[in-house]
């Protein structure tokens, strides 16, 4: 499913119009993403945590020419699914 996709099947079952499901949806990522960005969690009872989370230096390679790089730190976020979610995976 895409984005596009998940405005559509939000608009048929809030039965909002698909502009208006558009903007919901948008907002919500965007909070969403203003929230991790500051480092705070967003936990969604049931659903899942978004957090962010540091990955350190390392070493890698280079696999055109097996040479070793540096690559540097970062920060990535992180999902980690609620019982909710995993339940209805299962």
């Amino acid at each position: 499913m895409n984005k596009t996709e998940l405005i559509e099947a939000v608009a048929a079952q809030t039965e909002l119009t698909k502009a208006d499901a558009g903007r919901a949806v948008n907002a919500i990522l965007d909070v969403i993403t203003h929230a991790v960005a500051k480092k705070d969690d967003v936990q969604l009872i049931g659903f899942g945590t978004f957090k962010a989370a540091a990955r350190a230096a390392r070493t890698g390679k280079n696999p055109r020419t097996g040479e070793a790089i540096k690559i540097k730190a970062a920060k990535v976020p992180k999902f980690r699914p609620g019982k909710g979610l995993k339940d209805a995976l299962n």
